[in-house]
């Protein structure tokens, strides 16, 4: 059932068992260039094709976001990390065998295909795996990968539920998908490997002795 408030559409779905038609038209709407607000294994996220220059700038509009700030992207497998990112480090195997999926952001070379409003100009990329269901398959079925920036405005509260989403972001976004309260309260943990020294930019939900023996 979706739920219309009058501000954007509220449609329920179970992270454990979601239902996979309901799932292939969200990606359809994705392809098309929609900003869709998700559940991930973190907290709420806003879906977009960051191949999709109007798709970006929009997002960036309804997060009233900085453009200078670089987006997170979410990939469905490893094997898409050579898709955006060069230069890998000997580490990246060792590091994602280990903690993907799941809530760990990996900061790589970005490949000169990624558009700049993606990497806001720095040359790097923040990847991620995640380990929800609904976001894997909205990867697959969208036919790209998604950006997966926190979906609330720029500088207040992450979003835990999908009201939270819609009492900041009401119609700004094309659909909320509704999982129920984030598991996780906190954003994903944000690593560097772009330089010969890991480095944690950003303590999220795996702490800095989880990553311990990868900073050395």
């Amino acid at each position: 059932m979706v739920v219309s408030s009058g501000k954007s559409r509220i449609i329920p779905v179970d992270p454990s068992h979601p239902d996979w038609l309901v799932l292939r038209r969200v990606g359809a709407a994705i392809r098309r260039g929609k900003v869709v607000a998700i559940p991930t294994d973190t907290v709420y996220g806003l879906a977009a094709d960051p191949f999709n220059e109007i798709a970006v700038r929009q997002l960036f509009s309804i997060k009233k976001r900085p453009a200078l700030n670089p987006i997170l992207v979410l990939i469905e497998s490893c094997k898409q990390v050579e898709l955006l990112a060069k230069n890998l480090p000997r580490s990246l195997d060792r590091i994602a065998a280990r903690f993907w999926p799941g809530p760990l952001t990996i900061i790589l070379s970005a490949k000169d295909t990624v558009p700049c409003s993606v990497s806001a100009g720095t040359g790097t990329i923040a990847l991620r795996v995640p380990s929800s269901k609904v976001v894997r398959y909205l990867i697959r079925s969208s036919g790209c990968p998604l950006t997966g920036t926190s979906a609330n405005l720029s500088g207040k509260r992450v979003s835990e539920t999908a009201d939270e989403v819609h009492r900041q972001l009401g119609k700004r976004v094309h659909c909320i998908l509704d999982g129920g309260r984030a598991k996780n309260r906190q954003p994903s943990t944000i690593l560097d490997l772009t330089s010969r020294q890991p480095s944690i930019v950003r303590e999220g939900v795996l702490s800095r002795a989880a990553l311990e023996e990868y900073l050395c």
